[in-house]
């Protein structure tokens, strides 16, 4: 009877493990095509923008659309960061202020760089440690949530150059749920 019971236990805990195991697959996969998809609309509008306009800012208080993107960027890589593992691409560095990092070229391989630094960490990571917690500062999340926190946050700062775009007169890219 013992024994029984400890082979179905058993065999119970394999399948747990192997579902959960397959749902860590599923949301890995998913997560890359996101940001491969997140990735190729960040590119629509940093081509939207002229090339001549990226030092623009929609009112004195506010980042200019490269320092947006810059940000954008640098929270690609340090938030997910922290959810991959990964070790930074630029160190402590804040490039949204680096004057030479402003233009539009400059702006575009940051943020593609960050893109890819993002989907590679992603592709990378193994799915047992989407649950591990992972503190910094005062935000102690698991891997996971860093990974959602950041494609949130570039969803955030890309979706506030939609005014900078439209202040200008130009049409911004149409939306990419899919």
């Amino acid at each position: 009877m013992r024994k029984s019971i400890f082979l179905t236990a058993s065999a119970v805990l394999l399948c747990l493990l192997s579902v959960n195991a397959q749902l860590g697959e599923t949301i890995k996969a998913q997560l890359i095509k996101d940001w491969e998809r997140a990735k190729a609309y960040t590119k629509e509008y940093l081509d939207a923008m002229p090339k001549d306009k990226y030092g623009f800012r929609a009112q004195d208080s506010v980042r200019t659309f490269a320092q947006q993107m810059l940000h954008l960027a640098q929270a690609n890589v340090g938030l997910s960061s922290n959810g991959t593992g990964k070790e930074r691409i630029w160190g402590n560095r804040i490039i949204e202020q680096s004057v030479s990092a402003q233009s539009a070229d400059s702006v575009n391989y940051y943020v593609m760089a960050s893109y890819d630094f993002a989907i590679e960490g992603i592709k990378n990571m193994d799915v047992s440690k989407f649950e591990e917690k992972n503190k910094r500062g005062n935000f102690d999340e698991t891997r996971l949530a860093w990974l959602l926190k950041a494609f949130e946050h570039q969803t955030h700062h890309r979706g506030q150059t939609t005014i900078y775009i439209r202040l200008l007169g130009i049409k911004p890219p149409n939306e990419k749920l899919f």
